[in-house]
């Protein structure tokens, strides 16, 4: 799926970006807010560092696709199936496997 940029995001773009999402501090700012412009200027500026030209609306977009599919993931697994999986799920597994279905909705939007 193309985002806005139209840019595909490259595999290095990806871990970069569950790279910086994993840090603790990071996610702590993102499980309590929905007004999250802020946080993701700053991960588009850590990925800068990285030499990976984002601006905070892509990192956004990708971050909500990332999650959303882990979700849909993550649930078929609940319920048995083995057929659905995703490139990042482990990763993102780390990150989000702790946090509730009801924490994961609110911060949804």
């Amino acid at each position: 799926v193309a985002n806005e940029g139209g840019k595909h995001w490259t595999v290095n773009e990806v871990r970069a970006l569950i790279r910086i999402w994993s840090d603790k501090n990071i996610q702590q700012q993102l499980e309590g807010t929905v007004r999250n412009k802020r946080i993701f200027e700053q991960v588009a500026a850590r990925l800068q560092k990285f030499g990976i030209d984002r601006d905070w609306k892509q990192c956004r977009t990708k971050y909500k696709n990332l999650k959303h599919e882990y979700k849909s993931v993550k649930s078929a697994q609940d319920s048995g199936s083995t057929s659905k999986s995703m490139k990042f799920f482990n990763e993102l597994d780390a990150i989000l496997g702790h946090i509730t279905m009801e924490q994961a909705s609110k911060s949804d939007n």
